[in-house]
């Protein structure tokens, strides 16, 4: 028997996620293609890291006190990690989530012991029913809350430039290339780039957007494009954010709902990984980009698989919701 090894809480059990090699997806190339599995945090997803480290920026700073309300608008997983970090700490939380969250999000925050309040999601930013405008104003009218704000919160980048980008140089021991993150609030992104960045390695950082979000055509062309409703969860935004620092970036990749899903679908039957929509999106990405590059000699590619299939059982995996979306023949 080796050394017994107890954690004092779940909290402790975050991060070390392990990166696996893809087998079968993009083996007619001549690059090494890798996986690392953030899904496998405790809550299920990347947002385990941002989560405890903002919350436990606050409780430093004095915004987040005993007893208090933990408050966030989230597409979920945020408000799952937070969740599982009040449950932990003994705080109370309140989330909002937009309607086109997956019933099984909404079914597991409450699980937590959560407050959910579901908001119409084809609402325009400014309007009052709007997830994040919502989120503020319960956060003003309960006492001793404090509203995270993962969008435009700092410590959303710092958690990754601390954590996930140094476990990816030490795990793949400074040999990768490229890694492909979505971008949702920016903060995996912009923290892995500050990480690589900031010490001088030649890595390049790829960001990848859903059709429908602003982040493509504001690194492109320096504004944000014109927002419409796409399916994939979790990342793409209609607003910009400050937890998204592009001078970390080195290119942006758009993709679609439809090769977003089928990756997905793929990523569970042919390789084992079990994973969400935004996982497929930076697969796909991957794949696509590594197919194109015009450099010499096999690389080394790695996509951030951020959230668990479980939460997608009635779309993604469900083969009745693809055909009637038009994903599947």
């Amino acid at each position: 028997m080796g050394e017994m090894v107890i954690l004092d809480s779940v909290l402790q059990a975050v991060g070390e996620t392990p990166v696996v090699r893809l087998n079968r997806i993009g083996r007619e190339l001549p690059h090494t293609l890798l996986v690392k599995l953030e899904y496998l945090n405790p809550s299920g997803s990347v947002k385990d890291r941002m989560a405890i480290f903002m919350c436990e920026q606050a409780a430093r700073r004095g915004e987040l006190r005993p007893g208090g309300t933990i408050v966030e608008n989230t597409s979920g997983n945020t408000g799952m990690a937070l969740a599982m970090y009040a449950a932990v700490k003994g705080y109370q939380c309140v989330f909002t989530i937009p309607d086109k969250m997956s019933q099984e999000k909404i079914n597991q925050l409450r699980a937590f012991g959560a407050e959910v309040v579901v908001c119409p999601y084809d609402v325009p930013e400014d309007h009052p029913e709007h997830y994040v405008n919502v989120a503020k104003r319960i956060a003003e009218e309960r006492p001793g809350s404090f509203y995270v704000n993962q969008y435009h919160n700092q410590d959303n980048i710092t958690a990754h430039q601390l954590t996930t980008g140094p476990e990816i140089w030490r795990q793949t021991e400074g040999k990768v290339d490229y890694i492909f993150i979505g971008a949702g609030t920016g903060g995996t992104l912009s923290g892995v780039g500050r990480f690589f960045k900031s010490a001088g390695l030649p890595t390049k950082i790829i960001g990848v957007d859903p059709e429908g979000s602003i982040f493509y055509d504001l690194f492109h062309r320096g504004e944000p494009g014109e927002p419409h409703p796409y399916q994939v969860e979790g990342i793409g935004m209609e607003i910009v954010c400050q937890a998204l620092d592009l001078t970390v970036v080195d290119d942006f990749v758009r993709v679609g709902d439809r090769e977003s899903f089928l990756m997905t679908r793929r990523l569970a039957r042919e390789e084992g990984l079990y994973c969400g929509g935004s996982s497929g999106a930076a697969v796909s990405a991957m794949v696509r980009y590594m197919a194109e590059i015009e450099e010499e000699g096999p690389k080394v590619a790695l996509a951030i698989l951020p959230d668990h299939g479980s939460r997608y059982l009635s779309k993604i995996y469900n083969d009745q919701w693809m055909r009637e979306h038009g994903y599947l023949d």
